[in-house]
């Protein structure tokens, strides 16, 4: 067997700190000097924080998205989801929500009655993925997952643990298979474990350390630091200093020019123009009901 040589970090990416009203919040992509690692465009960290009984929850009702997909990590708490295609779910710490805008859809992100009334821990991830032109104008598809949906594996005599979500890692086969290849996991590590992904050359890893602090092919890496990698190896090698979280994927990128505007994101201004219009006019369905 070949063995496998780990790429090099070529630089650590700090989130910067944009809280919408109380709900805390971090934004490591885009961030200063990096807007994409194509096809991955933004990732928004929600909390972790604890919201106290009679709370009003998160602020994200009703809004349009077309031209790429959101993949949303409830790593605490709760999400209710409803959208204009008729998705709805209501997902559990430890499930995803994979939802495909492709023509139009609108969605709404709430916490459902019971959070509010009861309040509790919550930390969410949100991830948009960009779609080549032509997926742009796809059906729009809504996915959403338990955690006992998820397949998972242990490594590292158990001090690995592999949350596979899209994709296939190893010998797991993950639940959603996107439309573009994209591999996405959830990776767990308890204090000096270790993992080594096999990543073809002239793939993009998206590599974001949701909390802990660990080593990526030997460059230390605190929480709240989203990786760049170098394309100087065919896998990504990832060491656990304490207890850590890593949110860790890889697709073939798009090579597109981006044109984006608030919820769309297309290849040209005059398609932006034509997802407002589109928008305006009734085409992305209903505003589903909260």
């Amino acid at each position: 067997m070949t063995s496998l040589t780990p790429r090099t970090v070529a630089r650590r990416h700090q989130a910067v700190r944009d809280d919408i009203g109380d709900l805390i919040t971090r934004r490591p992509l885009p961030g200063p000097g990096l807007d994409q690692v194509d096809p991955f465009l933004f990732l928004n960290h929600h909390g972790p924080q604890t919201y106290a009984p009679g709370n009003r929850g998160l602020p994200f009702g009703p809004h349009p998205h077309r031209g790429f997909e959101t993949v949303t990590f409830i790593l605490e708490g709760e999400l209710a989801h409803n959208d204009s295609g008729g998705g709805e779910s209501i997902i559990r710490a430890g499930g995803i929500q994979w939802m495909t805008a492709g023509s139009g859809l609108i969605h709404a992100e709430l916490s459902p009655a019971g959070f509010k009334r009861d309040g509790g821990p919550m930390e969410i991830l949100q991830l948009w993925v960009n779609l080549p032109s032509r997926l742009k104008m796809t059906a729009p598809a809504y996915v959403g997952l338990q955690a006992e949906d998820i397949p998972t594996f242990t490594t590292d005599d158990g001090r690995v643990t592999v949350e596979a979500v899209s994709g296939r890692w190893g010998e797991t086969t993950a639940p959603i298979q996107s439309l573009i290849d994209v591999q996405m996991a959830v990776v767990r590590f308890r204090s000096g474990g270790t993992f080594t992904a096999p990543i073809a050359r002239g793939r993009n890893v998206f590599l974001y350390v949701v909390r802990g602090q660990v080593s990526v092919g030997g460059a230390s890496v605190e929480p709240w630091h989203l990786v760049t990698l170098n394309d100087d190896g065919d896998a990504v090698a990832i060491e656990a200093g304490t207890d850590a979280v890593v949110l860790l994927g890889h697709a073939a990128p798009i090579g597109e020019p981006v044109f984006s505007h608030g919820p769309f994101v297309m290849n040209t201004r005059e398609e932006i123009i034509q997802a407002i219009e589109d928008y305006n006019a009734g085409k992305f369905g209903p505003p589903p009901p909260v």
